[in-house]
């Protein structure tokens, strides 16, 4: 009944049928695209710096207070800890398909409770996730025979650029070395003043504050007052009077010592390493990034060059292109052979079936906010084949009825309502077989879900196609294909029994199935033999 109420409203079910597939075609363009599926690796780590401290020291008073509190945190499945000289780390791992966000918060807040038991003189300890979505995927290097402040600060404002681009999360200078101000303290001055060294770092650190001096009413409103003490330059470490006249100290602004160095043919290099948003087209963010670096090249100093590494789009854009190919190529030889039996006309309404229901699927992918990648596309490739046999089912019966003599709406609403549960018991069996996939555990499981959910979305689509969509275009220009007569009256034929009147290939293999049946036993047995 469903299927005649749709055939009999042809122009709101085709209508929907465009839809879906300027819908699907819009959805394949906008849909963030990448290599690898975007999965979270459940593994979260807390390191703690302390300078100078024993790989035994930190056992005992870095690791011991922060395992107490981490061993809490529900959905830790395991929790690895490393103490080596200044510095320790603990690793926990979580059960796949874990809450990242909530991991981390959880996280988070116990390492801020243990942070009270830990030395005094131990950093700030960093809690960081493994997300391989985050890895960089375009590396901007600036090179030159310059300054290292001019190139250091030209890399720092082309960061700032960067990061205010939407696909991108956040930029990573390599090679920068973090700012100071060297003061150097003449001993001799310094003693014929008898200023100590001591006295003098802890007056410079005693005035390098922001003194919070309390509200002041004037019975018309409130506002705070604050004591400002921060140096923000050179210049007011210099003015500090600390002896009436005379100069103990010369200061200038420098770099901390290198642990690394970074070069370019030669010449010093500071390199960025841009990492994009997770569910953003990385093809888009990396071209968005190499326009605005081409549009601040002019505001740059003479002499500083740009170099892209570690471009992913590249990589990215080739495999997509690779394995669109193969889409395609799949999908013409699919229609060669069904051209090759049922004509050039039950070919395009069969073939319709595949477009509808790739275009269809990426509708749903996008809907649900996953991306297309390898696993996606290989899925696709998987399908083509299985898209069209329902198509295929229904287009030949009707061809069949038109050959008797029914009008083609009639013959292509009495073959969709006649093959329409065979088409949904076979879709089903198919569905059944992948719906285990999406309850694989582990990483492995997380990476491999985006197969069975293509192949469900395909699939699924493809029934509509075939018990909807084809039947109800092909009530409209359906056609009998050429020879229909004749394999109709093979069909009647076979029907009947009367097998002695088939011929073709049909025939010989009948022939060929007569006689193994008369065999039973030998084909059993060679066909044990083969297995073996």
């Amino acid at each position: 009944m469903f299927i005649d109420a749709a055939i009999d409203r042809s122009r709101s079910v085709l209508l929907i049928l465009c839809l879906i597939l300027v819908a699907g075609t819009v959805s394949y363009v906008t849909i963030p695209k990448e290599s690898d599926p975007d999965i979270a690796i459940p593994i979260i780590y807390v390191s703690i710096h302390h300078e100078g401290i024993s790989a035994e020291d930190a056992e005992r008073l870095l690791i011991r207070p922060m395992e107490n509190e981490l061993q809490n945190i529900e959905g830790v499945k395991e929790m690895t800890s490393t103490a080596v000289e200044g510095n320790a780390s603990i690793v926990l791992e979580f059960d796949a398909g874990f809450d990242s966000d909530a991991a981390l918060t959880d996280v988070r807040e116990k390492v801020d409770i243990a942070k009270s038991e830990l030395p005094a003189d131990s950093d700030e300890p960093t809690v960081n996730e493994v997300n391989v979505a985050l890895f960089p995927v375009l590396v901007v290097t600036l090179y030159g025979d310059v300054a290292e402040r001019l190139l250091v600060k030209t890399a720092r404002d082309l960061r700032d650029h960067l990061e205010s681009l939407p696909g991108v999360l956040e930029v990573d200078i390599a090679g920068d070395r973090e700012d100071l101000v060297e003061v150097l303290i003449d001993p001799v001055r310094a003693e014929n003043y008898q200023q100590s060294q001591e006295s003098l770092v802890q007056f410079i650190a005693r005035n390098n504050e922001l003194v919070a001096a309390g509200a002041l009413d004037t019975g018309q409103g409130r506002f705070a007052i604050k004591v400002p003490g921060l140096f923000e330059s050179v210049e007011d470490i210099l003015d500090l009077p600390i002896v009436v006249s005379g100069d103990v100290a010369t200061a200038n602004r420098t770099f901390k010592d290198p642990v690394g160095f970074a070069r370019v043919n030669g010449q010093p290099a500071v390199a960025l390493e841009v990492s994009k948003r997770i569910g953003t087209n990385i093809i888009d963010t990396i071209a968005d990034v190499r326009r605005l670096v081409e549009e601040a090249q002019g505001d740059w100093p003479p002499g500083v060059k740009v170099l892209f590494s570690q471009d992913k789009s590249n990589d990215i854009r080739d495999m997509l292109y690779d394995l669109q190919n193969n889409v395609i190529a799949a999908v013409v030889l699919v229609m060669m052979v069904i051209v090759a039996f049922l004509g050039v006309r039950a070919a395009g309404l069969v073939g319709l079936a595949i477009p509808g229901s790739f275009l269809a699927g990426i509708l749903v992918i996008a809907s649900i906010g996953l991306t297309v990648n390898i696993v996606v596309l290989f899925s696709l490739i998987m399908s083509v084949g299985m898209l069209v046999d329902g198509a295929i089912v229904v287009v030949e019966l009707a061809d069949r009825k038109m050959a008797e003599g029914l009008p083609r709406s009639r013959a292509y609403a009495e073959a969709s309502n006649r093959m329409a549960w065979p088409i949904v018991a076979a879709t089903a069996t198919t569905l059944a077989a992948f719906l285990p996939l999406l309850f694989w555990p582990g990483i492995v499981g997380e990476f491999m879900k985006y197969l069975p959910i293509t192949l469900i979305a395909t699939l699924s689509a493809s029934l509509f196609m075939a018990l909807i969509f084809v039947p109800t275009l092909g009530a409209l220009i359906g056609k009998r294909a050429p020879g229909s007569e004749q394999r109709t009256e093979v069909l009647v034929a076979a029907e009947k029994g009367d097998l002695g009147l088939i011929g073709g290939g049909t025939g010989y293999y009948l022939n060929f199935l007569q006689l193994a049946l008369q065999y039973p036993k030998t084909v059993i047995l060679v066909g044990d033999i083969h297995r073996g």
